[in-house]
């Protein structure tokens, strides 16, 4: 869903407040190939020669790929670098941020600019009931009712919340307090840069796969920034990405 930015902190009721059950992500930035990976290997043995893989069509490598993936020599899986732009609930950004090996954060900030009203609602494919005893749940879909609850109080909350915010900025309080009613469904924006073993940790822990030997239980929301991140890596690293699934989506 698209949103229009608050008219003017001068008038409390005047931002026109939007609901979103999506999460963006970009790749803006990328040095990342499968090749990448087989240099880094081969200067242990090589040296300088290895310098000859920039060359090579590293499909005649995939079996050293797949064998430093199965015997988790990991190194050689970090001389590549991604950036995505991510725009998703303050409450992911949360979770994601655990995640500082091999990771570089922006995010934008509250102190320095009026946060824009745009919030997180869960659509109709979210399941919200959880059932079961921590470490041996399932989510199962909610009713009808369960959901036009969450909808309608969690939109309500919002809207009361932004106004607030927007009131105490028209008295002239700074953003970086004001911003403290604002609640964590928020949606933010942020740059996230790292490599291909750093990314291989985030995805073994933040989404559920069939040929995932170890299982993960990720928050739906944060999976669904993973999903998409994979999508974009698995299309620059090919033969790594394979590598990762057949070996059970264990980063290396």
């Amino acid at each position: 869903m698209s949103h229009t930015p608050a008219e003017s902190a001068e008038s409390p009721e005047a931002a026109a407040v939007s609901f979103r059950s999506e999460v963006t992500v970009e790749l803006v930035k990328h040095s990342a190939a499968d090749s990448d990976v087989l240099w880094a290997a081969r200067v242990s043995t090589a040296g300088e020669q290895s310098l000859e893989e920039l060359q090579k069509d590293p499909e005649r490598s995939k079996g050293l790929i797949n064998f430093l993936m199965r015997d988790r020599h990991g190194s050689p899986f970090e001389h590549n670098s991604m950036t995505f732009f991510i725009s998703a609930p303050i409450f992911v950004f949360r979770e994601f941020m655990r995640h500082r090996v091999g990771w570089s954060y922006n995010e934008e900030s509250g102190r320095y600019r009026q946060l824009e009203p745009v919030f997180y609602v869960p659509g109709e494919s979210r399941k919200l009931v959880q059932q079961g005893r921590p470490g041996k749940y399932e989510f199962v879909d909610g009713t009808p009712a369960q959901y036009e609850l969450t909808s309608r109080v969690m939109e309500d909350s919002y809207r009361q919340a932004y106004v607030a915010y927007q009131e105490m900025l028209a008295a002239g309080v700074a953003r970086e307090v004001a911003r403290a009613v604002l609640p964590v469904g928020l949606y933010s924006s942020m740059y996230a840069t790292c490599n291909a073993r750093s990314l291989m940790h985030f995805l073994g822990l933040r989404t559920q796969h069939e040929q995932a030997k170890v299982p993960s239980f990720p928050q739906r929301e944060i999976e669904m920034v993973g999903e998409q991140m994979e999508a974009h890596w698995a299309k620059l690293m090919p033969l790594t990405y394979g590598a990762f699934n057949a070996n059970g989506r264990i980063a290396p």
